[in-house]
Order: C-alpha cells, then sequence, then structure tokens
C-alpha cells in the first residue's frame, strides 16, 4: 500500500495561474509607471509645457515648436533606447547565463561605439549618396557591435560552457582595445568632429528628430522581435546546452539570433545616443525581482522599465542645470554602479 507521502508531487494549476495573473497585474503596474513618466517628461523641461493648453490651441507659437519638434520626439528617443539596450542586456544574460552580462560591461557598447566613431570621424572620406547617409552610422555600429559580440564567443566558450570570469574578463581588454581606437580617432579628429565626439561619448539624447526616429524604431523593432521570439528557448538553455539541445532547441541558432538581435539593438542605440550605460545590467535584475523569471516576462518587463527608466533619466539631465545639460550617462552610472557593487556582493555570498 502506497502511503500518501509517497505519491508524487502534483502540480497546482490554481496556483500556476494566479502566478501567471500576478505577472499580468505586475506588468501592467510598469506600463502604468512608463505612462506617468512619459508624460512627466513632455510636460517638464527648460520650457514647461501645458498639454492641456497645447491640445486646446492656446500654447503659444515657441511651447508648441518646443513639444512638436524637440520636446516629444527627444523623449519617444530617450523610451526606444533605454527599451533597446534593455532588452539586449537581458537576452546576453540569458544566453551566456551570467548575471553581470551588460552590453557595456562586456564590450558590445564600446564595440558599436568604435564603429559608430570611425564612421563619423571618415564618412566623408567614403562620398555616400545623400540617400544612405542618415544610415551609415547605425550600420558601422551595428557591424562594430556583432563583431565584438561573435569575438567573445570565440574566445569565452570553453568545452562548451560559458565562463563568467572569462566573459568579463575578455569584456575588460575589448573595452580597453575599444578605448584605443576611439583614442585614435580623436586625435585624428577636426576641431568640430572633435566636439561632436565629446558630446557624443558622453551620452545625450539632444539629437532626437523625427528623421532620426523611422529607421531607429525599424531597427529596435527587428532587434526586439529575434530577441522576443527566442525567449523559451532562453528559458531552455538555462539548464545548460546539452540539455536544451536533448529538449529540441537549436542551440548555434539560438545563439546566431541573439548575437545579431543583440548587436542590431545595441548597434542602434549606441548610434543615436551615444554610450549610456547599466541599463542592460540594472533592469534585466529589477524585473526579475519584481516580476518573475521567465525570460517572455523578463524581456516584456525589461522593455517597458528600461523605456521608463531612461525617459526619467533624461529628464532629470534636462533639469539639473538648465539650460545646460547633464549627461544622461552620469545619471545612469549614479544609478547603476551601486546596484552593480551590490549584485557583486550578492553574487559572492550566494
Amino acid at each position: 500500500m502506497i502511503s500518501k507521502t509517497d505519491s508524487p508531487p502534483r502540480t497546482d494549476s490554481a496556483e500556476i495561474a494566479t502566478g501567471r495573473s500576478s505577472r499580468k497585474i505586475k506588468i501592467l503596474i510598469l506600463l502604468s509607471g512608463f505612462g506617468v513618466a512619459f508624460l512627466t517628461a513632455i510636460k517638464i523641461g527648460a520650457v514647461p509645457i501645458d498639454l492641456g493648453d497645447l491640445f486646446a490651441g492656446t500654447a503659444s507659437f515657441v511651447k508648441t515648436q518646443v513639444f512638436y519638434n524637440i520636446r516629444l520626439p527627444r523623449v519617444i528617443l530617450a523610451a526606444l533606447v533605454g527599451c533597446s539596450l534593455a532588452i539586449s542586456g537581458a537576452a546576453l544574460q540569458g544566453l551566456l547565463r551570467n548575471p553581470l552580462a551588460d552590453p557595456g560591461l562586456i564590450g558590445v557598447s564600446s564595440g558599436a561605439a568604435l564603429g559608430a566613431i570611425s564612421m563619423i570621424v571618415l564618412g566623408e572620406m567614403l562620398e555616400l549618396p545623400d540617400e544612405l547617409r542618415p544610415y551609415a552610422l547605425p550600420v558601422s555600429a551595428i557591424i562594430g557591435a556583432i563583431s565584438v559580440t561573435s569575438l567573445l564567443f570565440v574566445f569565452a566558450q570553453s568545452r562548451r560552457q560559458f565562463a563568467v570570469v572569462t566573459i568579463l574578463l575578455v569584456g575588460i581588454a575589448i573595452n580597453a582595445l575599444a578605448g584605443v581606437g576611439i583614442g585614435i580617432f580623436q586625435y585624428i579628429s577636426d576641431d568640430s568632429q572633435l566636439r561632436t565626439l565629446t558630446f557624443w561619448m558622453m551620452g545625450s539624447l539632444g539629437r532626437g528628430t523625427w528623421d532620426m526616429l523611422v529607421p531607429a524604431a525599424l531597427l529596435i523593432g527587428v532587434s526586439s522581435l529575434l530577441i522576443f521570439k527566442s525567449s523559451r528557448e532562453l528559458d531552455l538553455i538555462q539548464l545548460g546546452e546539452p540539455e536544451a539541445e536533448f529538449l529540441g532547441v537549436d542551440v548555434q541558432a539560438l545563439k546566431r539570433r541573439i548575437i545579431l538581435g543583440s548587436a542590431i539593438g545595441v548597434g542602434a542605440a549606441v548610434s543615436l545616443s551615444g554610450m549610456i550605460g547599466f541599463i542592460g545590467l540594472v533592469v534585466p535584475h529589477l524585473v526579475r525581482l519584481g516580476v518573475g523569471v521567465p525570460h517572455k516576462v523578463v524581456i516584456i518587463g525589461s522593455a517597458i522599465l528600461g523605456a521608463a527608466l531612461l525617459v526619467m533619466a533624461d529628464l532629470v539631465a534636462r533639469v539639473t542645470i538648465p539650460p545646460a545639460e547633464v549627461p544622461v550617462s552620469i545619471i545612469t552610472s549614479a544609478i547603476g554602479a551601486p546596484f552593480f557593487l551590490w549584485l557583486i556582493l550578492r553574487e559572492r555570498n550566494l
């Protein structure tokens, strides 16, 4: 006779349904938070804007122009860049099975920056047609990001397993090499290019225009779709590559999709806003802690929270010392650096 304690455990469907419902509610809360952040950011700035007056048609000409041609595209660009960096960070952390993986820490952002800077300095020599010029900078940044991500896999994979320490060390080396290349381009640039590079390297969303938003939204949309479609495979690869292959995952195809998707997302973001750190590290962890660990949930939550976080960081950068602007990378680093230190200490204590 089999005792009650010997019977196999049963899955409580009601508990699973409750967990899913709870995650949906948390995602809705994140969406609401993003909505509040977005509305706050488009209202507040060096030129305060009353949305009621604006939509009623009673706002001044100056405020109308500031809103439609400067403020609104900038806030949308911040949302797109924050979304892209956060999703790419979540995907890289899942693929590398490394909680410290971040596009900035492991050198992907530096590779994208090097590609973009090379186009800024040397682009005039290529004599590209006017139709291709708006796409030259994002394409160069994407090529740089793909190159760095591919190098990570070449150097960091050992016996079909990723070594966390190796990944971080390779990332440090790539960041250093990219810094050398960036320094060389800064040295050979003229005064106009140097001012552009200095402002761009510190991270800024001030270049947001409607013309830039269209290709940005297209590239980031493609990147997000590639990563989101791989969410189930990212869950399975946490068991290990052999186990994932046994369960039907094409691991090599998954690596290619995540490399391409992350590189497109990071390359597009860096080409539009310069180097903005820690979004890809902080946001996925906050989503896992607050919402859940399945990658479908992590990717959706990271997209929303990353957009909201960078929108608010840009708002702080705009209003701290008006009419001047604090580089937005300073704001994100002030948030991300303490979180990174806490994460390192937490990992050591596990």
